[in-house]
């Protein structure tokens, strides 16, 4: 008898357990959304990876508390996503999940209102919510309330932060109307040089003007050379938007130096020249073309970050042929590995090694690639392909 109410004790335990806990719905994210808007509610996410240790601590700690299961299950839709299976991949992707946890809260437009990331205690956790279950964040659709014109300072400033991102022409949209209707007279504070920074892309954008116009504000955050050299890479932008020739695929060298010479000197010129060509040549697939301005920029090494060149050295083993020109990528490879081995750097540097006709070093590399794999649970595919060709 003691043992069965031993046994009924536990089992009600766990039920109550549960229900003072969040409750995280088991539904699809299209039917969370549409859930979320016929009640009226936010949804809230909890966005966390299998491997994350805050995360668990998060579900053993917090989300079992009475007072914020009360609150969320309330007056959220809750659900929790494995960003790296199924459906969690798209939503990472949709809405930039990078870190762990992240915690989204959408609307019933499927539009993210707040994002933040983190352990956090009951009471911070708790906080958050109540910040976030607002009023103002249950008026509908973000894009809805900006089309009919909604200049709220802070509206403005979340559309801004959140959408950064994830849709980076409403964010800067949103920017131009915050800094159209601030008063121009009111000094501007480092968060908002910030947003003025982020967004201004052209010297014809509207935001050109407050960048111009506050330039003494600026200054107080920024030394004067980097205001400079910013409002250099905006000039040379437009030059090099100028200097496309769109029926024949190509940049227009001379037009481009001509025209930036005089803007900016020839140092300045030349550098924008070849990270212009490159970047459109790369879209554009033309490789030979890429190959050259390659060669050309990336000739001093050492005074590239090895990320860069990493990247440059992996389009090579994909579409170059020069043996020449391929031994200059495996230099750039192997400074990305001098600073740190990973399975996709050590796979580049393999096959380069490959087209060069060094098996030796290519099977050393590529062992190398397959066992880091391995180790991370990452796909070694392409280095088991290497090595069998090695063979």
């Amino acid at each position: 008898m003691k043992k069965i109410i031993s046994g009924l004790f536990v089992f009600f335990s766990i039920i109550l357990f549960a229900q003072e806990s969040i409750q995280f719905q088991d539904l699809p994210f299209k039917d969370l959304i549409a859930k979320a808007k016929k009640e009226n509610k936010i949804v809230f996410i909890d966005a966390y990876a299998s491997w994350c240790g805050p995360c668990k601590l998060m579900e053993r700690n917090v989300f079992t508390k009475k007072p914020v299961g009360d609150y969320y299950n309330a007056n959220f839709v809750n659900a929790r996503f494995d960003m790296e299976k199924g459906e969690g991949r798209e939503i990472a992707a949709k809405y930039g999940v990078r870190s762990y946890p992240t915690y989204l809260f959408l609307n019933g437009d499927g539009e993210l209102i707040s994002q933040n990331l983190g352990y956090m205690e009951e009471s911070v956790f708790l906080a958050m919510a109540q910040d976030i279950n607002s009023p103002s964040n249950k008026k509908g659709s973000l894009k809805d309330r900006f089309a009919k014109g909604e200049k709220d300072p802070e509206f403005l400033i979340n559309i801004m932060k959140l959408n950064s991102t994830s849709d980076y022409d409403f964010a800067k949209k949103a920017s131009e109307r915050y800094f159209e209707n601030k008063n121009k007279a009111e000094e501007l504070s480092k968060d908002d040089i910030g947003f003025l920074l982020f967004f201004l892309k052209s010297v014809e954008d509207p935001n050109y003007k407050v960048f111009t116009s506050k330039k003494a504000d600026i200054i107080k955050y920024l030394p004067e050379e980097t205001y400079k050299e910013f409002d250099h890479q905006l000039i040379l932008s437009k030059v090099a938007a100028q200097s496309i020739d769109e029926k024949n695929k190509r940049i227009n060298e001379d037009y481009f130096l001509k025209t930036a010479e005089p803007l900016v000197g020839k140092y300045e010129a030349l550098i924008k020249l070849n990270q212009t060509k490159l970047s459109y040549y790369e879209q554009n697939k033309n490789f030979p073309e890429y190959e050259k301005a390659a060669l050309e920029y990336y000739k001093n090494s050492d005074s590239f970050e090895p990320n860069e060149l990493l990247k440059a050295a992996w389009i090579f083993s994909d579409q170059v042929k020069n043996t020449t020109s391929l031994k200059k990528a495996v230099e750039w490879a192997e400074k990305s590995v001098m600073r740190g081995e990973t399975s996709e750097n050590t796979y580049i540097l393999a096959k380069l090694y490959f087209l060069i006709g060094n098996k030796e070093m290519a099977k050393t590399y590529a062992e190398m690639s397959r066992n880091l794999a391995t180790q991370s649970n990452k796909e070694s595919t392409l280095a088991e392909n290497l090595l069998k060709q090695l063979k």
